[in-house]
């Protein structure tokens, strides 16, 4: 991200970004249009706030009540609650917030596109978001899919389900990445750090590549794979060098889901960070009733990237943190 003065108050985006997001935003809503995905909204600040130990939330203290509220990361929780109550299909364009996101590709606020499509496997969402991101920039790309497994077994001779984490560790410093040598971390964290300093920047930039069946310990609100326990039905994809898409197979059992959260939060209190509380009406939601459903969460600040060539979301994104 561009370093911005205290006092310069011109906007980080160019006349042309400006009118680019604008574009997208109304070609993302002629393409659900089309496809009769009803768009709605959802707040932003909540009681509640997801448990995941990698997020970390942007807290507001409201003083008169002595409440503590939540900007939120995602309109997830709000969005599968509209699912459980009948809504069908649906779509959101929406503010997102996370604490201490800073750098040229990451900042504390951001635009997400969220969809959830009822009666869709996570493979049928892929293509949809495959014919979204054609529609978007306006090119013809080809598509292909790998697992995360492969991926390590390609780009660094690893087979994740047999490596501990020392095997982890070596890797990484085998492979040279700064400071691993001195680095304690979780193994979930060395994955993440090979991933995103081995395998990330050698996925291919000029085609969509989705990226599948991610570790189990990485499935978040995703369900796990009936044919390999050992991995979620949870996808991301990746294109022009950016991550800009994370989707799941949706999970729909509340009882698993809360077993996931007091795990997430068990997690946090081991590393020293604060225990968040749960989201109880998400809970009651799931044992209403989710339908069978995949969802996907989309950067539309990354798409921007993508479209654009540029480098800094501070080129795409009007007033960022660094001019905020």
């Amino acid at each position: 991200m561009s370093a911005a003065s205290k006092t310069d108050w011109r906007p980080g985006a160019s006349l042309q970004a400006i009118r680019a997001r604008a574009q997208l935003l109304r070609r993302i809503r002629d393409f659900f249009a089309a496809r009769d995905v009803l768009e709605v909204e959802t707040p932003l600040l909540g009681r509640a706030f997801g448990t995941d130990p990698a997020i970390a939330p942007l807290i507001v203290r409201e003083k008169a009540k002595d409440e503590t509220w939540y900007l939120q990361s995602s309109p997830e929780f709000y969005m599968k609650r509209l699912l459980a109550a009948g809504s069908g299909p649906i779509y959101q364009i929406s503010k997102a917030f996370r604490q201490g996101e800073v750098g040229q590709r990451h900042n504390p606020e951001f635009t997400l596109l969220e969809w959830y499509r009822p009666g869709f496997s996570a493979a049928d969402l892929m293509r949809e978001l495959a014919d979204l991101m054609q529609h978007l920039l306006g090119i013809t790309l080809t598509a292909q899919t790998r697992t995360y497994a492969a991926c390590f077994v390609q780009y660094l001779q690893l087979d994740i389900f047999a490596a501990d984490t020392e095997m982890l560790r070596a890797c990484a410093v085998a492979q040279q990445i700064p400071g691993a040598a001195d680095l304690t971390l979780a193994r979930d964290a060395w994955l993440d750090l090979l991933w995103t300093m081995c395998i990330e920047p050698q996925l291919p930039s000029t085609q969509l590549t989705f990226i599948t069946d991610y570790p189990a310990s990485q499935a978040a609100l995703a369900e796990l794979n009936v044919h390999d326990s050992r991995t979620a039905a949870r996808f991301e994809l990746y294109y022009a060098g950016l991550e800009l898409a994370n989707g799941f197979q949706e999970l729909t059992d509340a009882t698993e889901q809360a077993a996931r959260f007091h795990a997430d939060n068990a997690q946090r209190k081991r590393a020293g960070q604060p225990v968040l509380p749960l989201d109880a009406r998400f809970i009651a939601a799931l044992q209403h009733g989710l339908p069978g459903c995949a969802g996907v969460a989309v950067g539309v600040d990354r798409i921007l990237l993508a479209q654009s060539g540029l480098s800094s979301l501070d080129q795409v994104q009007t007033f960022s943190a660094e001019r905020a």
